[in-house]
């Protein structure tokens, strides 16, 4: 496994890309104590869930209400 400080990263990102690529994990070390604090992990490594996306996961737990005179246009809606 590879390790490389946090402030490294982007200095290196080729040869972490290259280690990810061949399946090993890379480990971030960061402070003084040079300690890994997080690992990067390729990515099929990382649980997928394959079927459809549930909706509504929040529902019955948070409610949204907006206030009478809040006005919206679509175009400020869809950040255009």
């Amino acid at each position: 496994m590879m390790t490389i400080s946090a402030d490294q990263i982007e200095a290196n990102a080729e040869s972490v890309l290259l280690e990810l690529r061949k399946g090993e994990r890379v480990g971030v070390t960061f402070g003084e104590e040079r300690a890994v604090q997080a690992y990067l992990v390729p990515g099929d490594l990382l649980p997928r869930n394959k079927g459809p996306r549930k909706l509504g996961g929040l529902k019955g737990k948070v409610t949204v209400t907006f206030a009478d005179d809040f006005k919206m246009t679509t175009e400020e809606f869809l950040g255009l």
